[in-house]
């Protein structure tokens, strides 16, 4: 067991080039165990209001959790950050080599919090608990898979998106197989003139106890629905589902049902798989491998429906591709398939002349003029590519074209459509990074149940989601293996290797809870409040397609289940935590003379 006094982050300060190792305070990792939770509290401690996400003063965070490189699965990291798209708290996660070399060579440290600017482009080396900085000018303008064959050690880098600070730049991984994704920490990144932190090591070896443990949570892992379902098809047989359903959105959210679906979904891609990415034997095999044109890649869920059926797109092998352009740019497949779309329907629209930025017609269907628009965005070309580098609503904002292409928090929404999911429709709302699916997705339970729902089954759905999801990405699980902690929130696993965190589940839902909490109070000093958790006017209109044809979402219903949401979290009708909840989950000594806090809740008024 690790003893309190050892645990500490390395704080790197890229303007004066030193590393220090910093102690965490105890009671912080009784309160918030490590990854999501910790990181939110340094940050929210460290930040102050109103900092420019790509300025010096923003702090990038490489947070791992206590059972990292222990728990089954692929072990994962969380990149957290303001973010430079939304404004808002951020936090990416991202798993593979890289991960697993992180817990290694910080052997002990629970992360790396980054801050400054380098002069130059720069390189963080990780071993042995220690770091060292390096100036590596001779990368700048690589992709990703060229940065990551520099080194011998494990990297995660920014590419050109990132250097070129494109609002939502990822943090790349593992030759690009991996991606903290959403939200710009790659932006973040290459602001800091970050190129790429290599990891060295190996987690230690677990005893006894712990390796009996993570055997049957293995075992259990497979013989779970999700692992089933993630042994068979991974996430790439959400095309077809979302399809099925109609709620897959496509053509610049026009339709929601796309007739090609079979084409780019899972069927499709074990067509073209080479491999699985750890193996077709492995218990836990991760995504597949498939050779593009430009090389080998493991397309995720969202590459088919954001860049295929969102683009029209009808050809695996092309959807492929972009996704592999998408990877070695260091961008996010799902901003990206949405800054297209809306490009499409824009220039449709006679609102933008994108003849400039591309070499064809843009039109849906064609891949390689969506693969030129996506190269012009990360290289920020003038015009509107380089309006579509800081966001669908950045561009919408400064040209036109607002209703076109849905955003929530200027987060460019996942391409499930709420209105044929509406519940769906509350968990982007008021998810705490901008529209997010991570968070909580609740379209295949409504899908199956939602018959039976009223409002409040609605909200109960959203905040469980929302609240189990928080405690796993404490402890930073595995996304599928991570099923198999649910049940007592690694209570378990808890009792067995840390010394400091809660072994009780009921502590841990409150972990959770707590860390929700505060990365709203966050967002509540940066100014969010009700008003930016309202529906795009995408999702207004009627679908004119697919089984949920004539299904749209009404804003007098959509704002009476999101007051009953934020009554049932104990916010205010603005969205604003109240003294009373603060007091229950002990954050009273969070909020300082910035932050707003709401001293009654909608519960005690009459609606």
């Amino acid at each position: 067991m690790t003893p309190a006094a050892s645990k500490h982050l390395l704080h790197v300060d890229l303007d004066r080039e030193t590393i220090e190792r910093e102690p965490i305070p105890d009671r912080w990792l009784t309160d918030y165990v490590g990854g999501k939770g910790l990181g939110a509290r340094y940050l929210y401690d460290r930040l102050a209001p109103g900092t420019d996400p790509l300025g010096a003063d923003n702090y990038l965070l490489f947070m791992l959790g206590p059972l990292s490189g222990l728990l089954p699965g692929e072990p994962q990291f969380a990149a957290i950050t303001r973010s430079p798209l939304t404004g808002t708290f951020l936090d990416s996660y991202s798993g593979g080599r890289f991960a697993t070399s992180l817990v290694g060579a910080l052997d002990g440290a629970l992360g790396v919090a980054i801050t400054g600017q380098a002069d130059d482009p720069t390189v963080l080396e990780l071993e042995d608990d220690d770091a060292t900085l390096s100036s590596a000018p001779e990368l700048w303008g690589r992709d990703v898979v060229e940065t990551c064959d520099a080194y011998d050690g494990a990297v995660a880098c920014v590419g050109p998106a990132g250097e070129n600070e494109v609002r939502y730049a990822t943090i790349a991984s593992d030759g690009g197989d991996h991606h903290a994704g959403r939200g710009g920490a790659g932006a973040v990144m290459g602001a800091k003139r970050l190129k790429a932190v290599v990891a060295r090591g190996h987690p230690p070896e677990p005893s006894a106890g712990v390796a009996a443990l993570r055997d049957e949570y293995e075992r259990r892992y497979r013989e779970h629905d999700v692992g089933r379902w993630h042994a068979a098809s991974a996430t790439l047989e959400t095309v077809d589902f979302a399809d099925e359903v109609g709620v897959l959105s496509t053509r610049g959210w026009q339709e929601s049902s796309f007739e090609s679906a079979t084409d780019i979904g899972i069927e499709a891609a074990k067509k073209a798989t080479i491999d699985r990415e750890r193996g077709d034997d492995s218990g836990i095999p991760g995504g597949f491998r498939v050779e593009t044109e430009t090389g080998e890649s493991v397309p995720r869920g969202a590459t088919p429906m954001s860049l295929g059926a969102g683009l029209g797109i009808d050809d695996f092998d092309a959807v492929a591709t972009l996704g592999d352009v998408c990877d070695r740019l260091g961008i996010d497949v799902i901003s990206a398939g949405n800054a297209v779309a809306w490009a499409i329907r824009a220039d449709e629209d006679g609102i933008v002349d994108l003849g400039s930025a591309v070499n064809a017609d843009l039109s849906f269907g064609d891949e390689a003029a969506a693969q030129e628009l996506i190269e012009a965005i990360a290289a920020r070309k003038p015009g509107a590519p380089d309006a579509l580098a800081d966001g669908v609503e950045a561009a919408a904002n400064r040209l036109g074209g607002s209703d076109l292409v849905p955003t929530i928090k200027s987060m460019e929404v996942p391409a499930y459509d709420p209105r044929g999911s509406p519940t769906t429709a509350l968990a982007y709302a008021t998810s705490d990074r901008g529209a997010c699916h991570r968070r909580s997705l609740p379209v295949e339970t409504e899908v199956f149940e939602g018959d039976s729902w009223d409002d409040a089954d609605r909200v109960r759905l959203v905040i469980r989601e929302q609240t189990i999801t928080s405690v796993l990405w404490c402890l930073i699980a595995d996304d599928f293996a991570g099923a198999t902690l649910e049940e007592d929130l690694g209570a378990e696993w808890l009792s067995t290797v840390d010394a400091t965190a809660p072994t009780d589940p009921a502590e841990l839902l409150r972990v959770g809870e707590r860390t929700w909490t505060l990365t709203r109070l966050f967002n509540v000093r940066e100014g969010f409040d009700a008003a930016d958790e309202s529906l795009p006017a995408a999702f207004r209109r009627p679908l004119a397609s697919g089984s949920a044809a004539g299904q749209a979402i009404t804003d007098g219903w959509f704002d009476r289940l999101r007051k009953q949401y934020y009554a049932a979290r104990g916010w205010s009708p603005e969205g604003i935590p109240t003294r009373s909840l603060l007091d229950r989950l002990d954050l009273l000594d969070v909020v300082d003379d910035d932050t707003p806090v709401a001293a009654e809740s909608l519960a005690s008024r009459d609606d």
